[in-house]
């Protein structure tokens, strides 16, 4: 899968190397110097010439680069180079020019635990670090940022915490953040609807506390089969991820979760919805051609959330042909205007209620051309955040901390739901 994975510095030497397969040669990380490091118009991190491609990772003053003859999944290789620098870190504190210097035998023994053939096979840190053994050198600078720290207890049961953590106000926020992904056809009906999920938690508790966190009473963690009766009103989740510290003894019979939770921010859950998507915004369109130089657009947004929340920065990018010349627009709320560089008209509203509806007409002229070219009409794109609003349905009942020495604390729960481009409606 990977033939070779260099490290250089940011002036281009090479800092380790280490070829898996016979088809590249060490002089293939001349062209990575040439064509990445010294042209300062590259942004891309897949660079691909002739049959070979380059994925790199700039990290600090080093890049990691994995290069590859074969047809790889790109996913898996980043994901290699992120566990690599992941355990880098975990190794020798900080990973830069320095520490790859002083180090430059413990990583040749990481590569070859890790990857076998180019294919990667265990990249656990822990699992690592009971097969090598071999003192690191740590750089000045990470000795100095690991100085005050204490990187797992003694007893090695809750590796994600120190025990000596002390605030002077004990806070715990929990975010429920949602991204909704939505295709629907010109005439309303939803083509695709699903929800990515996640739960943040930042956690600022004073010694070890454990946390009990509870979710809604008909939570459904994994989807049952075709002749099982669904309810309306369950949350169906799929692909649940959990950090390290959850334990989830107790979820099958009260729904609840119980964790000591690290220091500070990390991701407590991860999760994917399919089913019962409440949509926060539906969207009528009617485009019409009535001439060969006109293009009208008559666009009806309707907030279907309750009344009592609001969306902040909702735009919508409404696309318009090719030989858009000018475009006239009005509106109720908010404001639109055409962008001829990308060819759409923008819509702002910088803020709307539930059950608020806005509406847009536009005209566009259209400029004559020898050889008309079909319009191919993309989607609309709705972009938006609803605070307090999660499209999967999913709550959270009860957050509780539990202390020996039994201080109070204060919680905090939101709730954010939200789209990048991912909230679209044909009007084909």
């Amino acid at each position: 899968m990977i033939s070779a994975f260099f490290i250089f510095n940011q002036k281009g030497e090479v800092l380790t190397s280490r070829l898996f397969r016979t088809d590249v040669k060490r002089s293939i990380s001349d062209v990575f110097r040439i064509q990445v490091i010294s042209n300062a118009d590259v942004r891309s991190p897949i660079i691909t010439l002739g049959s070979t491609s380059f994925f790199h990772v700039r990290v600090g003053n080093v890049y990691l680069v994995a290069v590859t003859k074969c047809n790889a999944s790109a996913a898996l290789v980043f994901e290699f180079l992120y566990r690599f620098m992941s355990i880098s870190k975990s190794y020798f504190g900080k990973l830069d020019e320095e520490s790859v210097k002083n180090n430059f035998v413990l990583i040749y023994e990481l590569l070859d635990e890790i990857l076998d053939f180019g294919y990667p096979q265990n990249s656990e840190t822990d699992t690592l670090k009971m097969y090598i053994t071999t003192e690191s050198i740590k750089s000045e600078l990470a000795v100095r940022e690991d100085s005050s720290k204490i990187t797992i207890q003694a007893t090695g049961a809750t590796s994600w915490r120190r025990s000596d953590v002390k605030y002077r106000k004990n806070e715990a926020f929990v975010d429920v953040i949602e991204t909704v992904n939505l295709m629907m056809s010109k005439e309303g009906t939803v083509l695709r609807a699903d929800v990515d999920g996640q739960i943040m938690m930042r956690a600022y508790l004073s010694g070890t506390p454990e946390c009990k966190f509870g979710l809604n009473d008909k939570l459904v963690l994994q989807k049952r089969g075709d002749s099982a009766p669904k309810s309306e009103s369950a949350v169906e989740l799929d692909d649940c991820q959990f950090h390290q510290c959850v334990r989830l003894g107790r979820f099958d019979s009260d729904r609840s979760i119980s964790f000591i939770p690290p220091d500070g921010e990390f991701e407590l859950m991860r999760y994917r919805s399919t089913t019962n998507i409440n949509l926060p915004f539906r969207l009528q369109t009617h485009v019409v051609e009535p001439t060969k130089s006109k293009v009208e657009y008559t666009i009806h947004l309707r907030a279907a959330y309750d009344p009592k929340l609001s969306a902040n920065n909702v735009v919508l990018r409404i696309p318009t042909p090719l030989n858009t010349t000018m475009v006239n627009t009005k509106v109720g709320i908010g404001k639109a205007k055409y962008v001829p560089a990308e060819n759409i008209i923008i819509w702002k509203i910088p803020r709307i209620q539930g059950a608020q509806e806005a509406i847009l007409t536009a005209d566009a002229d259209l400029a004559q051309t020898t050889h008309r070219q079909a319009w191919s009409r993309p989607p609309i794109e709705v972009d938006f955040s609803v605070v307090m609003f999660t499209a999967s349905g999913l709550l959270v009942r009860f957050l509780k901390v539990f202390e020996k020495s039994g201080y109070q604390s204060v919680k905090w729960v939101r709730y954010l739901s939200k789209a990048n481009g991912t909230y679209q409606i044909r009007f084909l």
